[in-house]
Parts: C-alpha cells; sequence; structure tokens
C-alpha cells in the first residue's frame, strides 16, 4: 500500500486513526497491539507471503536480545551471539536480495550453467533488518534493555509509517516512546502539515520529474540523446530522487507525530552541500548514522593511525552503502565514487581548504549529477554511454527538439523544483513571520497553500498511475 494512494488516504489512515483514538483511547498497551496489527495488515496489503518474513525477524531477533540481555557481561559469550545474530539477518538479506546476482556473475565469470532461482525481493526487507540488527547490538552495548515484550519490539521494528523506506530509527531513540509518547493536539496538527508537505513533494514534482528521467534513460543507446537532453535527464533524476525519497520521509515522519511517534529527520537540503562528506550528512541521514555507528566506527573511523586505515575503513562503509542499494554493479560504482572522493576529501582537509563556496558548491552538483547517472542506469555500459554524451565524447548532437519539447513542458516543475530544493522558501516565511502582523498572515498564508496542495496532490492521484516510491526498490 502506498502512502500516496487514494485508499491509504481515504480509507486506511482514518480507519485506524479512528480506532487508535477513539475506542482504544488512554489503553496504550491496547494502541500498541493495535499499531502491530495494523502494520502488519499494511505490509501483507500488496504480497501477503512476505509478511511471515517480518515477523520471523523480529520475533528471532527478540530472543537474540533476550539471549545477549542475559550474557551481556560474558563478553565471549555476548560476542558469539552477535555474530550468530548477524549471520542470520545477513543470510536473509543475501539470499533474497543477492543471491541471483551473485549466480548470474558466477555463471559469466566461470562459464558456468547454474540454475538462477526466481526471487521476489520482500518490500523493505533491507530497512527491517537494520531495525532489527541495530536493536541487537544496542542492548549488547548497554544502550537500553531487552525488551521483553515480543509485540512491543514487533512495533518497533514493523511500525508501518518508516516499515518500508525508513527512515532508519535507531531502537535506543524510540525505546521510551513505545509505552511514554505523548499525544496533543499541537503535534497531531503537525503530523498532518508534515505529511501533506510529502504528499506535495511525491505526487506534484517526483511523479512529474520522472517522464524526463524516463525518456532520456531509456534512448540512450539508440543514439537519440542529445548532450541538452543528456544533462535535462540527469538533473531531473536529482530532482525526482530528492522529493521522492524526502517526500517519503516526510510523510513517514507525519505520520509517527500523528499517533505520538518523533521519528528522526532524514533530509536537511543536501544539494545545497560544498562537498561529497557534507551532502552524505544532509542526505538520507538515518543510512549514513547508521553505517557511521555500526560500521566506521567500530572499525577505528578517523581516529586511525595511518591514511591507508582510514582509507579502509572508509571503502568498507562506501562498499557496503552501494552494495545496501541493490544486487548491480552500478551501484557498488556509485558507492565507490563517494568512496574516491570522500577519501580524498578528509585526506587533503578539503573542508577546509580556502575555496570560494561557489567552486565548492559547483563542484559537488557535478560529483552528485554523476553519481546519479550511475545509480539510475540499469548496467555500467549504459552509465558509461550516458556520460559520454553528457560530456561531449560521442557524436550526439547538441540540442534535439525532445530538450526544447520537454524543458517548456517542465518548466515550472523545474523552477518549484529548484526553489523547495533549497531552504529559500523557508527564509522568505521566516522574514515575513518576522514583521508587524506577520505570524498571523504567514500562519494563514501556509493554511491555504497546504490545502490547495492536497486538493491538487488528490487530483492527481485520482487520475495518475500507479508510481511507488524509488526507494521500496530497496
Amino acid at each position: 500500500m502506498l502512502f500516496s494512494s487514494i485508499i491509504f488516504i481515504g480509507c486506511f489512515l482514518p480507519a485506524v486513526l479512528f480506532i487508535y483514538y477513539v475506542l482504544l483511547r488512554k489503553r496504550r498497551l491496547l494502541q500498541n497491539y493495535f499499531l502491530l496489527l495494523t502494520s502488519l495488515m499494511f505490509y501483507a496489503w500488496g504480497e501477503p507471503r512476505f509478511v511471515f518474513i517480518l515477523i520471523s525477524s523480529f520475533t528471532i531477533n527478540w530472543l537474540f536480545g533476550i539471549w545477549v540481555d542475559k550474557y551481556k557481561n560474558q563478553k565471549a559469550k555476548a560476542k558469539l551471539i552477535i555474530v550468530l545474530m548477524l549471520i542470520f539477518n545477513l543470510s536473509i538479506l543475501f539470499v533474497v536480495k543477492y543471491l541471483m546476482f551473485t549466480i548470474t556473475n558466477i555463471n559469466a565469470l566461470f562459464g558456468n550453467s547454474l540454475t538462477v532461482p526466481l526471487i521476489v525481493l520482500p518490500i523493505g526487507i533491507s530497512f527491517y533488518t537494520f531495525h532489527a540488527i541495530s536493536y541487537v547490538i544496542d542492548v549488547f552495548r548497554g544502550r537500553k534493555a531487552a525488551q521483553k515484550n515480543l509485540l512491543n519490539l514487533g512495533l518497533y521494528i514493523s511500525f508501518f509509517p518508516q516499515l518500508i523506506a525508513g527512515p532508519i530509527v535507531r531502537y535506543d531513540t524510540i525505546a521510551s516512546q513505545i509505552m511514554g509518547r505523548k499525544e496533543s493536539f499541537d503535534i497531531f496538527s503537525a503530523g498532518v502539515c508534515r505529511f501533506i508537505v510529502g504528499l506535495a513533494k511525491k505526487v506534484l514534482l517526483a511523479n512529474s520529474f520522472a517522464a524526463v528521467v524516463n525518456m532520456s534513460f531509456s534512448i540512450v543507446q539508440s543514439g537519440k540523446l542529445s548532450v541538452t537532453f543528456a544533462w535535462l535527464g540527469a538533473r531531473a533524476y536529482a530532482l525526482q530522487i530528492y522529493f521522492d525519497f524526502s517526500g517519503y520521509s516526510d510523510m513517514a515522519v507525519g505520520l509517527g507525530m500523528m499517533f505520538g511517534f518523533k521519528l528522526p529527520e532524514n533530509f536537511n537540503y543536501p544539494y545545497i552541500a560544498k562537498s561529497a562528506s557534507e551532502f552524505w550528512r544532509r542526505w538520507h541521514i538515518s543510512l549514513g548514522m547508521w553505517f557511521r555507528d555500526y560500521v566506521y566506527f567500530p572499525l577505528g573511523g578517523s581516529r586511525v593511525s595511518t591514511r591507508v586505515r582510514l582509507a579502509f575503513n572508509l571503502f568498507v562503509v562506501w562498499f557496503l552503502t552501494g552494495v545496501w542499494h541493490g544486487a548491480n554493479w552500478t551501484f557498488m560504482c556509485w558507492g565507490l565514487l563517494y568512496f574516491v572522493f570522500i577519501t580524498i576529501e578528509k585526506i587533503t582537509g578539503f573542508e577546509k581548504l580556502a575555496i570560494p563556496n561557489v567552486i565548492k558548491h559547483l563542484y559537488t552538483l557535478l560529483l552528485i549529477l554523476i553519481g546519479w547517472v550511475l545509480f539510475r542506469s540499469n548496467t555500467i555500459a549504459d552509465a558509461i554511454q550516458y556520460l559520454r554524451v553528457m560530456f561531449g565524447f560521442s557524436s550526439a548532437m547538441l540540442v534535439d527538439a525532445k530538450t526544447i519539447v520537454y524543458c517548456k513542458e517542465n518548466l515550472v516543475y523545474f523552477g518549484f523544483g529548484l526553489l523547495f530544493s533549497a531552504p529559500v522558501a523557508q527564509a522568505i516565511l521566516r522574514k515575513a513571520a518576522s514583521l508587524p502582523s506577520g505570524k498571523t498572515a504567514v500562519s494563514l498564508l501556509y493554511t491555504a497553500v497546504l490545502t490547495g496542495m492536497f486538493i491538487l496532490a488528490l487530483a492527481y492521484l485520482v487520475k495518475g498511475t500507479y508510481n511507488p516510491f524509488i526507494y521500496f526498490n530497496f
């Protein structure tokens, strides 16, 4: 089920809110059990059989948590439990996500004829597997005691706002909220507003950029891609994936607020970054923090004695980041691209160098666009060809009719995309609110704009086609 669907907005969410706030009011344990049941129904909507993988995941990791909590003062036993937990979780992730890719490449390398099984990827498995791993490790580290109630742990891992595409929520961040969260009308209202903002990002902007992106990347090997259309497609994808994923995160945070949960932020205007390192401090923040806390720091982080060791630590993190996103060489090369540039930045102290900010910003945007071409392409060959066209290393024409047509058709979307991918609108609203009577005027304007966006988004959904979130694939 999609957040950006009529059935979710018009049926599922109102029914859940009614039962939660009316029938189960002030009954926290029953509310938690109801949210768990609701989350499992939400997950089972598209493919019911996968719900058993989800239930198995949080049940077995609940046992691991209790087990490691019991022996956390006996380091050898506790570490063995952590190893077993990692083997269990990563084995399932490998089988459903990477087995087909692995066998295909073995066949290609060694001329084997191994049978490649057809495995359908359970939606959101990368996200809830990372939730489960972080829970057991946090118990091992003594950050939180093991959750004795299986259904409460199931709610943490399965909570439907963040189940499918994050943000990745640390257990110690949300543990106290499972029983002790506070609901209020103000928090609920803010959650509704946040949900509408995310809905508008997805439906009005991300889906609109999809037409440009799909056309440009589908014709890359046909010789019909011009230089200008290649740049237009790359820029459109940068905006599409940002508004698609940050829109989902906004909706997830907003839904969490409606039920009294405070979920972590996942984006902070990443396209204003002036280095690759800063970009990743602003993009998919919860994933970056997960790899930092559970991979980079345990390896020694940047507090190591040699640059070689620092490079190794960064290599592990960025290779795994690429692999996490999917079983394709394009994702691995995308991760390694950031490994190379972030390593160079750290070794040279790039962020502290006396280089004009505009130069740093242009360098970062260029790197981001190259990375998104790799990320979006189906194969490495497609990515190389696309980049050859972009940078004029092919016989492609400079400008074609498609560029002009798509620019005219999407000029308004690109204008709003550039405006809302930077904190310009926020700065204007803050300035206006500081004027006499400005706060009231801004409040009224904000309400009117949100209402208009919601109505317009619903109209798009009624006449639109199925367009899932990009990160559902991961």
